[in-house]
């Protein structure tokens, strides 16, 4: 009876959270390692139908760099980086086309549905693209680069992943752009989401990462920042507490927050139901980003 009392009390502390979320957009970026734990990934789709069936309205963005490796492996292709970016020849660009648009765009919203949701695929595979772009010039320094075959995006059609959720689905949507002549682009599966989030005014972008947050100490998970405010992590990066890759990622949330989006979330993909714990509930488990300190706790 006592298990039964305490599941009618976490129920009771969600219920102020769902009707507060309730119609608002969540954009997800999903990739890396997760892709590969299949128990994590279970878990992690659960928590997006769930928050679909409650009101919310989940758009998943995602990557697949180890996917993307392991296929070049075994074309004999060797991987390239410059700054953290992929360089993509042609033959590459044919894998992460093949990877991104088709396995793991289709694996996810398969899965979706079978355990119970609805999903739809937003892809220029499927004819449904949502990503227009060009190709990638300039690096976040302004330094010149050329990647080959790597964007940015330029164009988000709102209108087309609107109308995918209004009809109770989740939109699944590679980080693949194309230009208006047709040409293909492989795109920071970060950078694609933050476009997503920005372009719908996203109530909440979450990084799934493996690292729990934000921490004072790098190295220790119990020294998580639950929540930070734009001074706050511009000062903890003065302070070098912020550093090194963790860094360009929290000057991009920031850049994100400036531009119409409520709150950043960076939390731990692989801890059970990590999504839900973060929204759902009143500590959270992971670092929540915010403009300013005057918005609500909520």
């Amino acid at each position: 009876m006592q298990d039964a009392i305490s599941k009618a009390d976490t129920l009771i502390e969600a219920m102020g959270w769902i009707r507060r979320f309730r119609g608002k957009t969540t954009v997800i970026k999903l990739g890396g390692s997760l892709l590969d734990d299949t128990q994590a990934l279970h878990h992690l789709l659960l928590d997006v139908i769930f928050m679909e069936t409650v009101g919310m309205k989940p758009v998943i963005v995602h990557g697949g760099g180890s996917r993307i490796n392991r296929a070049m492996q075994e074309a004999n292709i060797s991987p390239t980086w410059v700054r953290g970016r992929r360089v993509t020849d042609a033959a590459t660009l044919d894998i992460v086309e093949r990877v991104l648009a088709g396995e793991i765009t289709h694996y996810l919203t398969n899965e979706i549905e079978r355990l119970g949701g609805r999903a739809f695929n937003l892809n220029f595979a499927d004819n449904t693209n949502v990503l227009t772009g060009e190709k990638l010039l300039m690096d976040e320094d302004g330094n010149q680069v050329d990647l080959g075959y790597v964007g940015q995006v330029t164009h988000v059609d709102r209108v087309l992943i609107e109308s995918v959720t209004h009809a109770n689905q989740v939109p699944v949507i590679p980080s693949m752009c194309i230009d208006e002549n047709g040409q293909k682009y492989n795109v920071n599966a970060d950078t694609a989401a933050m476009a997503v989030a920005e372009a719908l005014g996203a109530e909440k972008l979450v990084f799934l990462s493996d690292v729990n947050g934000v921490r004072r100490d790098k190295d220790d998970p119990e020294t998580i920042i639950h929540s930070l405010n734009a001074e706050e992590a511009r000062q903890l990066i003065a302070d070098g507490i912020i550093e090194a890759g963790m860094i360009p990622k929290i000057e991009a949330c920031l850049s994100t927050l400036q531009r119409g989006v409520r709150k950043v979330h960076i939390i731990d993909g692989k801890l059970r139901h990590s999504l839900l714990l973060e929204i759902y509930t009143t500590s959270g488990v992971g670092t929540e980003l915010t403009q300013s300190s005057a918005v609500p706790a909520l």
